[in-house]
């Protein structure tokens, strides 16, 4: 098999010929046939997740076709279309995994972070922990719901049911959470870099009720916001701007510092919360959601060997919708 390895934090990425995996009881092959660029693998490969396990194949919007089952795999068979997650594994035991909050298991693994992940020509997954996508939809198209939509759809259930909804950062989570919003009749606002007006242009296209800069007001106050830019800077920004008793989510793994900020933006009860991975239950739910909205993925394309400037065309913010990997 061939991957992309981070062998150093802070360093290039270097194709590289492994030897094929051999799944352990348990687990799985698959050949990758798409691996979505999310930006938290830009915050490993750029050392701002502290503890990956390197050297590591990032990568954890995984489709690809099972070609290998290891001891005791059941319910699923070769030749199945499957996505593999940022959730590879957990201890099943803590009282998080015990009380149904496994995304804040004790002891996980974490594709492309602390496994090796879909930056690669085949990639090993904990059976329990994939998802059967069925036949329908273009891999491409399907890589970035595996995690810009997962992550976005626990965002947006945290959110609450508010009518009118404030995304800031528009990029993979935003463009496919915003769909999911209009289908449910909510109003999308959306906030962008000061100066981006193409990912204005391409939220307005999206169906958002108004597009504009990130330090700028709405037309009416939100219901919530949900930030999906690492930018701690925002955090005031966004409870500025909702209403009394409304939510700022933060989506990301990782932020920028948040400055200090006057409690009076905090006050007449609104609330700021964070949302950490996911459960098996989130995308089991959003994925069988997906195909009634009738969501569409902007993807831009790059071979696998290119995945060093996929990864700096995300930094630079040089396409709209996510980046998408394929051998």
């Amino acid at each position: 098999m061939w991957a992309m390895v981070l062998k150093a934090l802070r360093s290039p990425l270097e194709y590289t010929q492994l030897p094929d995996p051999i799944p352990d009881p348990g687990q799985i092959r698959v050949r990758v046939t798409a691996c979505g660029v999310c930006r938290t693998d830009l915050h490993v490969v750029d050392g701002e997740l502290s503890e990956p396990h390197l050297p590591i194949v990032p990568g954890h919007e995984i489709v690809g076709r099972i070609d290998a089952l290891g001891a005791g795999v059941e319910g699923l068979r070769l030749g199945e279309r499957v996505g593999i997650p940022w959730l590879g594994h957990t201890c099943g035991v803590c009282s998080y995994c015990q009380t149904d909050h496994e995304n804040l298991c004790d002891a996980p693994t974490f594709t492309g972070y602390t496994r090796n992940g879909g930056y690669a020509t085949a990639a090993l997954a904990d059976a329990r922990y994939v998802f059967p996508l069925g036949e329908d939809g273009d891999d491409v198209a399907l890589a970035p719901l595996l995690c810009a939509g997962l992550i976005g759809w626990r965002s947006l259930t945290m959110a609450g049911e508010g009518k009118r909804l404030g995304l800031y950062g528009f990029g993979a989570a935003a463009h496919i959470i915003a769909q999911v919003a209009l289908w449910q009749g909510r109003k999308v606002f959306a906030f962008a870099r000061p100066g981006d007006l193409a990912s204005q242009a391409f939220a307005r296209q999206l169906g958002a009720t108004w597009a504009g800069d990130s330090m700028e007001q709405p037309p009416e106050p939100p219901d919530a916001a949900i930030l999906f830019a690492p930018v701690g800077a925002l955090v005031p920004q966004a409870l500025k701007v909702v209403r009394k008793g409304g939510r700022v989510v933060c989506a990301g793994i990782h932020m920028s510092d948040i400055p200090a900020f006057p409690y009076s933006l905090l006050w007449e009860e609104r609330q700021l919360v964070s949302v950490a991975n996911l459960t098996r239950k989130d995308g089991l739910d959003f994925l069988a959601l997906a195909p009634k909205i009738g969501i569409r993925t902007e993807t831009t394309i790059y071979p696998l060997g290119d995945a060093n400037q996929a990864l700096a065309d995300l930094r630079a913010g040089r396409f709209d919708g996510a980046a998408v990997l394929i051998p």
